[in-house]
């Protein structure tokens, strides 16, 4: 088939400028707990999550302008391994690795109960705004799977 009748795939603001990884829609209630007014005034609405750990883009606009893991006052995940995993209860990745050492899914599933309870505030205390049992369950398979 003749190319001048394919058409070609638009980026659009859903894309993170630096990676390329798919963004997550990010309310301003999340953007108001992790940024300063002057930065908030920096992103357009609507603003996105860039879930790509290893991309240095925490939040970017369908204009292009990105906020960094550098420009935070403080270290988020999956941009930093360290940060708590369930920012709301403080599971960490030690946390889990410690289940998967001692053969036990006591902690997970703890951190799993309360982030599906009322008690859990994603929407402030997440970077993505977004509830943390996809990254709790994710990392606690990777690490089974390490362990094999």
């Amino acid at each position: 088939m003749n190319k001048a009748f394919l058409r070609e795939p638009e980026r659009t603001a859903d894309y993170c400028p630096r990676c390329g990884s798919q963004g997550e829609p990010v309310v301003g209630e999340t953007l108001r707990q992790f940024l300063t007014e002057p930065q908030l005034r920096l992103l357009a609405d609507p603003a996105n999550f860039c879930p790509s750990p290893q991309c240095p883009v925490v939040y970017f606009d369908s204009f292009e302008h990105a906020l960094l893991t550098t420009d935070l006052s403080r270290p988020v995940y999956p941009k930093d391994p360290t940060a708590p995993i369930c920012a709301c209860f403080g599971l960490t990745a030690e946390d889990i690795e410690r289940d998967v050492e001692e053969g036990v899914t006591t902690r997970v599933k703890a951190a799993v109960a309360k982030a599906k309870s009322p008690e859990a505030r994603c929407r402030q205390r997440a970077a993505n705004g977004r509830s943390c049992v996809a990254y709790v369950q994710k990392y606690y398979v990777q690490c089974l799977n390490r362990k094999r």
